[in-house]
């Protein structure tokens, strides 16, 4: 029986159970004979071909359990986007090291990453086993019903709308809340699920799937607060008018741009303040506050779905499994079936590769400022049994004594 080495990273953004994927993936290489060693590459495939590894065979179980409820990155990340000489790097290190199965826990990007480097070692001869095991708070990976980081996400984002929420009531006026989501709406609809009792918010939601108009949204702003003497407002980052220039873009008078050319849309606060400025100038509200959702909502601590941290685990031994029984390449995939529950299949790295998927029309309000019931029977399931509820006081009201 050949020995076997094992080479696992982490790309793009960090989540609150990515370490749950690499923990999964560690002890289930560990427990095949085959397997001589486990290696870790430090800050992505930017630590690959800088060889900075780490050996993950020589980690305690206690340790590496300890990590796996850690939030965020344990081995750290990259934003680097590989092109094919890049991946040709990778694969000449992975080459040197003798590097038998490969795993890369992450998202799009990453998942392409994983398809050039297995076309390459394919082209080389070199017998690679590579395994895309999805990651991201987005949850626009196609070909999976959910991914590994977006239930813990949007439960943050669900519990801080219903805090919001709770201080509007007391204090009335518009709030809004910037949710990122440049091209897909699910975390910013995840908002939806703060609510309780009727007239609660968030009353308005806004999606990257729908054309923004700005008449329009301040239309409904001023419908919904002249109605509830308040308004709640969950927007994504990635709102956009019709010609498809975001509405970040259409309103600054400068925009930052990343490392990609893409209009910097995450952290800067630029959103909700032009809005808010657009809501106190054009229906003269006095009360009017926003706010960015910007990295809290990744790897906040003590906010995570327990049904998120079980699923990221298993995507990680399943990729093991995958590479070592099935000896075959592949883009870990979550499939759900009956009321609640999930498969965990192989679908070919082509299948997600540099692919981005948006918010089905059902789960769309008609009007494009909400969701719909269906939106709540898919996500409920994956926020866990033990989200916090608010309470409402129902004492009668006493009776007015003097005349006004």
């Amino acid at each position: 029986m050949s020995s076997i080495k094992i080479l696992v990273a982490q790309g793009g953004g960090p989540t609150a159970v990515i370490n749950q994927s690499l923990v999964g993936v560690v002890l289930e290489a560990r427990r095949f004979a085959q397997v001589e060693r486990v290696y870790g590459a430090l800050h992505g495939v930017r630590g690959i071909v800088d060889e900075e590894l780490v050996d993950l065979t020589q980690e305690t179980l206690h340790n590496l359990e300890q990590v796996a409820r850690t939030p965020a990155s344990a081995l750290g990340s990259t934003r680097d986007k590989p092109d094919l000489a890049y991946c040709q790097r990778i694969l000449a290190v992975l080459q040197a090291h003798g590097i038998g199965h490969f795993f890369y826990i992450g998202g799009n990007d990453s998942s392409d990453t994983v398809r050039i480097v297995a076309d390459e070692a394919r082209k080389a001869g070199h017998p690679l086993r590579c395994v895309h095991i999805p990651k991201t708070i987005d949850n626009d990976l196609v070909g999976n019903d959910h991914t590994p980081g977006y239930p813990s996400a949007a439960r943050f984002v669900a519990q801080a709308f219903a805090g919001a929420n709770l201080d509007n009531a007391a204090l009335p006026g518009v709030y809004l809340g910037v949710v990122m989501g440049r091209h897909a709406g699910f975390l910013t609809a995840a908002a939806a699920l703060a609510r309780r009792f009727p007239g609660d918010g968030p009353h308005l939601v806004y999606l990257p799937e729908r054309t923004f108009s700005i008449e329009r949204f301040l239309a409904d702003v001023k419908a919904t607060y002249e109605k509830h003497g308040r308004c709640v407002i969950a927007v994504s980052e990635g709102i956009h008018d019709e010609s498809g220039a975001t509405i970040a873009e259409k309103l600054a008078k400068s925009v930052e741009r990343d490392a990609h050319g893409n209009v910097q849309l995450s952290g800067t606060g630029a959103l909700a303040d032009l809005l808010c400025d657009e809501i106190k100038d054009k229906l003269k509200i006095k009360r009017v506050r926003g706010d960015t959702f910007g990295y809290l909502q990744r790897s906040f601590l003590g906010c995570v779905s327990g049904v998120d941290q079980h699923e990221a685990r298993e995507v990680g031994e399943k990729a093991v499994q995958y590479a070592m029984w099935g000896d075959v390449d592949g883009s870990v995939a979550i499939r759900r079936s009956g009321d609640y529950a999930i498969d965990i299949v192989l679908q070919p790295l082509e299948a997600v590769a540099g692919k981005t998927r948006t918010m089905e029309d059902e789960l769309i309000a008609p009007a494009g400022n909400d969701v719909t019931p269906a939106f709540f029977d898919y996500l409920r399931p994956l926020l866990g049994t033990d989200m916090p509820e608010a309470g409402r006081l129902r004492a009668p009201a006493v009776a007015k004594v003097l005349k006004r």
